[in-house]
């Protein structure tokens, strides 16, 4: 899927949200900055009482624009020569056979049953592993990311 700029030179958004700040981020590899700016993109999508929380719920989750999820997927497949994104997180997740226990130690988020700490128990380079980033839905436990893997915007061609 490649993205289509509106002639303003923002990124596609049904709800008008401009990533180009995110694209700059991820552009220059500033992962752990990127990460933190993407759960703030998620909060905006969310509405306004997840914004002033600072995360998600899994219910919000089914409400993010389909343009939007890709929008912010693109970007972090693009600048991250395609290691890195929430499709990306999907493939290995499908890759396990939907199993949590193995997504987590195939993308870095567990090893030896000890989850990962924040945020210097991750890797904030192209050395982590496949589908390692983002990790702004980790934080928030399995049913936001299983609710998030599962939206629509990986189906639905439009």
């Amino acid at each position: 899927m490649a993205l289509s700029y509106p002639s303003d030179g923002r990124l596609p958004s049904a709800c008008g949200l401009d990533y180009r700040d995110l694209e700059q981020l991820l552009s220059t590899g500033a992962f752990q900055a990127a990460d933190q700016l993407t759960l703030k993109k998620m909060c905006v999508l969310a509405g306004p009482l997840a914004l002033k929380r600072g995360w998600i719920y899994f219910t919000e989750v089914n409400r993010f624009p389909t343009v939007d999820l890709r929008t912010i997927d693109e970007l972090w497949v693009r600048y991250s020569q395609e290691k890195f994104g929430f499709s990306v997180q999907r493939q290995v997740w499908l890759s396990t056979g939907k199993n949590w226990d193995l997504l987590w130690d195939k993308i870095g988020w567990k090893k030896e049953d000890e989850w990962t700490r924040y945020p210097q128990g991750f890797t904030w380079d192209l050395s982590a592993p496949k589908g390692h980033l983002p990790l702004s839905n980790q934080l928030r436990g399995v049913r936001v990311i299983s609710t998030l893997l599962a939206h629509p915007a990986w189906s639905d061609p439009s």
